[in-house]
């Protein structure tokens, strides 16, 4: 029998799961945007990582008083335009953006279908990576070239640890978010392989 993709297991997971799975998965996206904005002087990475840090204590604390609406005000300016920039790097510092609304969003109207697009927008950032280093290099970016890619490789690894992690993690409290969170950026790099 064919082990699921893991889109398919992130679907499978509770509500809170899928969650924190996504916030999971942005901690790995986040140095990216930080890396951008050091090169460009555009935006505000600091906005961004109080997002997130407010996104994980509204999942810990879901009564904490935490204007959502007010975050993604914040984020929106900050979310480079990809014809203002030309470098590589806009683009996954647009994806971190896209990524931080679309959990602010899911956050807001209680849609897990938006902490599922999380896990996509991350292994597409990686796919663009692959495909720009293959196109500079003169190669054809296939779709079976871009999977078979060690960086698409790792990353569908890392997903899969991830979603075992959270599947294992039971309650959602401090402690076992606090676990997850170590567990995101243990190896050391963001999503598209720069180190942190």
């Amino acid at each position: 029998m064919k082990k699921p993709n893991n889109f398919q297991r992130v679907r499978e997971l509770n509500y809170m799961q899928k969650a924190v799975l996504a916030a999971a998965l942005l901690e790995r996206m986040l140095p990216n945007y930080a890396l951008f904005s050091d090169a460009t002087e555009f935006g505000d990475a600091k906005i961004f990582r109080n997002a997130l840090n407010s996104i994980w204590e509204k999942l810990v604390f879901p009564k904490s008083k935490i204007n959502l609406e007010l975050l993604v005000d914040k984020i929106e300016p900050n979310v480079p335009e990809i014809e203002n920039f030309d470098m590589f790097g806009v683009y996954p510092a647009i994806d971190t953006g896209t990524a931080l609304l679309s959990m602010l969003n899911g956050m807001m109207i209680e849609d897990e279908l938006e902490f599922v697009n999380i896990s996509k927008i991350s292994q597409a950032s990686v796919a663009k990576l692959i495909e720009y280093q293959l196109s500079s290099d003169n190669l054809s970016a296939e779709n079976k070239v871009i999977r078979e890619h060690p960086l698409m490789k790792y990353e569908i690894e890392v997903l899969s640890e991830l979603i075992d992690y959270v599947e294992k993690m039971g309650r959602i409290n401090s402690d076992s978010v606090k676990g997850l969170k170590a567990k995101s950026i243990e190896d050391g790099q963001t999503n598209i392989g720069i180190e942190i």
